[in-house]
């Protein structure tokens, strides 16, 4: 229980909406489908379609959801381990852009 509590306490909904990290689309090549999110804290991870999935993007295509994002966007993500290291798995774009 006490667990529970302590986890509740450190969880930061507003820095983590929809419990998504938060950033900005830094970089974005539509032709080749790969951007780069930068971090609250300044990282950059890169991202590229079809390895990234696009909340709300309908289902099939080549680079399904790459139309619902821009340069320069505040998005939603999540990120994953690869062979290649860090890589963005999910971006969520905020309501209202796209």
């Amino acid at each position: 229980m006490l667990l529970d509590r302590v986890v509740a306490d450190e969880y930061d909904s507003e820095r983590f909406p929809g419990n998504f990290y938060q950033g900005m689309i830094l970089k974005l090549d539509r032709a080749r489908g790969r951007g780069v999110v930068r971090s609250h804290s300044g990282k950059e991870i890169p991202f590229e379609f079809p390895f990234v999935a696009v909340v709300g993007a309908p289902i099939g295509g080549t680079m399904p959801g790459i139309e619902l994002i821009r340069e320069g966007d505040i998005v939603g993500f999540d990120v994953g381990w690869t062979s290649r290291g860090l890589r963005i798995t999910t971006i969520q774009p905020r309501d209202g852009q796209g």
